[in-house]
């Protein structure tokens, strides 16, 4: 019973629940981003709806209409999430740009290892 309660006590399993209910509220901003899309698609030439289309007798059109539905789900997850936060992190994570100074120990091991390199055997 103890394993089970460290179980639930992990931060991860917490932290699992809040990022799969802010992925399901989420889910919803975007059905109804894609919905007023779509809608502006019909205004524009009609609602994009394959539902009807079956060629051949084979139930191809709900299929095409989910495929566009999932494109622009995408689109909107990708330029409204992803696309600004990898700008964000670029612009604020500045871990990587300095390089420390070496030390005159550490500039002879560096020479010392390109001599080493350039020998043969």
């Amino acid at each position: 019973m103890n394993g089970f309660k460290e179980f639930l006590m992990r931060g991860n399993l917490v932290e699992l629940a809040v990022a799969f209910v802010v992925g399901a509220s989420f889910a919803t901003v975007v059905e109804a981003f894609t919905t007023m899309f779509m809608d502006v698609l019909g205004k524009l030439g009609g609602t994009p709806d394959f539902s009807q289309y079956n060629p051949g007798g084979v139930s191809v059109g709900p299929f095409l209409t989910a495929l566009l539905a999932f494109i622009i789900i995408a689109a909107v997850v990708y330029f409204g999430v992803v696309l600004p936060y990898t700008k964000a992190k670029e612009r604020f994570d500045k871990s990587g740009e300095e390089t420390p100074e070496l030390t005159k120990s550490e500039e002879l091991l560096a020479e010392i290892r390109d001599v080493l390199k350039t020998r043969t055997i």
